[in-house]
């Protein structure tokens, strides 16, 4: 997802317009999350009188996640605004950036904030009234019991 900053640099423009409709591939994507397409990338890249890069976008999507009881597909919406400096939005990332080329790939901040935005697991309506016990076994609720042994390193602290 190169972004071209040319005439932003040469100073022809006063920022550069982002509208992508992005489909995230398979490799990419991991466990967690079983499809990402048609994100949508709106917004724009500004240079302020510091010569430092803003980046302003909105990322709009729905990420199909795996129901933590049934396995069944869910769909899960985000809405995520992403505002900051390039060189800062890189670094939260964990890349680090001496100077800013003619283009840059603006989709490791992109997908760092999708990631941090889907929940750990979704539940699919209608999974609460499933049967959670089966041939031989039943869905343990309650409460974990303390380790006696365990229990006793508790007085040291």
């Amino acid at each position: 997802m190169n972004i071209d900053l040319t005439r932003l640099r040469s100073g022809v423009d006063k920022n550069v317009t982002i509208d992508i409709d992005y489909s995230f591939p398979k490799e990419m994507l991991g466990s967690d999350i079983k499809s990402l397409n048609n994100v949508k990338i709106s917004g724009e890249i500004t240079r302020n009188n510091m010569d430092d890069y803003i980046l302003d976008v909105n990322v709009k999507g729905t990420a199909i996640l795996e129901c933590a009881i049934t396995l069944k597909d869910v769909p899960y919406d985000f809405d995520i605004d992403i505002n900051g400096s390039l060189v800062v939005l890189f670094e939260e990332v964990g890349i680090t950036i001496e100077n800013i080329d003619n283009t840059i790939d603006i989709l490791p901040i992109i997908w760092e904030n999708i990631v941090m935005e889907i929940p750990n697991y979704v539940v699919s309506p209608g999974a609460s009234s499933t049967e959670l016990e089966g041939d031989g076994w039943t869905l343990n609720k309650s409460k974990k019991q303390e380790n006696s042994e365990l229990s006793k390193l508790k007085d040291l602290f």
